[in-house]
């Protein structure tokens, strides 16, 4: 019987979603990848779909290709995510907009799917990309949308551990802190090392890690591991 997986990748054209891309597929699992300005393709073990996540009609081509080309669907990376630091009374009504229709819909739809196709064969696992900042506020970084909706997805993965532990399916996050990405342009690393109690960024790899961790220990759901230098113990 073969040990390789059916995986799921969202946000997977740069930073942490490809760095997880590129170690699935060097374990020898097959990956279905999707973001909104992916290059679209096709490989035997490589599936890549682009669209707005955020849609359920992307869902439905992501999950439907998965099991088009590899016939399941084994885990579920909800990497994709958008983070505004913002004072809260200055979100605008686009901001709002975006950040749910990516942090919450883009959860939604395809995590529906996706379990509905890993309840036919009895196994999967959910593992969703959060962030410290919905445990540990910081006065430095105003971040209440963050807060709102992936503090959500902390919630909500506890919630889906224990609807479906009989059914053989797992619900787990990774809470970062501040990762070294493109997200982030080098001349702000030195102030975004001092946020952490460790006293620097983390890695990409850090949070690829234990997201290969989590897909690999079958006894762990409802997991929020945080990955965050220190944050979330304290300062």
């Amino acid at each position: 019987m073969s040990t390789s997986k059916v995986v799921i990748v969202t946000g997977a054209s740069q930073g942490i979603g490809a760095e997880t891309v590129k170690a699935f597929r060097a374990q020898g699992h097959r990956v279905v990848a999707n973001a909104r300005s992916i290059a679209p393709a096709i490989e035997p073990d490589y599936i890549a779909v682009a669209g707005d996540i955020g849609e359920a009609a992307t869902a439905r081509r992501v999950v439907d290709a998965a099991i088009e080309h590899f016939g399941r669907v084994d885990t579920l990376v909800n990497n994709a995510g958008i983070f505004i630091a913002k004072p809260f009374t200055q979100y605008t009504a686009e901001d709002y907009a975006a950040i749910l229709n990516v942090n919450l819909n883009g959860f939604f739809h395809i995590t529906q799917r996706a379990i509905e196709a890993m309840c036919k064969h009895g196994s999967g696992h959910i593992v969703s990309v959060t962030t410290t900042l919905a445990e540990q506020a910081n006065s430095n970084v105003p971040s209440v949308l963050a807060s709102l909706t992936k503090g959500g997805l902390n919630a909500a993965t506890r919630s889906l551990a224990i609807e479906y532990a009989r059914s053989g399916i797992r619900a787990n996050a990774v809470a970062p802190g501040v990762i070294k990405s493109p997200m982030h342009p080098v001349e702000s690393h030195a102030t975004l090392a001092g946020l952490h109690p460790v006293g620097r960024m983390g890695e990409m790899s850090d949070i690829v890690n234990a997201i290969l961790y989590l897909d690999a220990a079958p006894f762990v759901t409802g997991e929020i591991l945080h990955v965050d230098g220190g944050q979330s113990a304290g300062h």
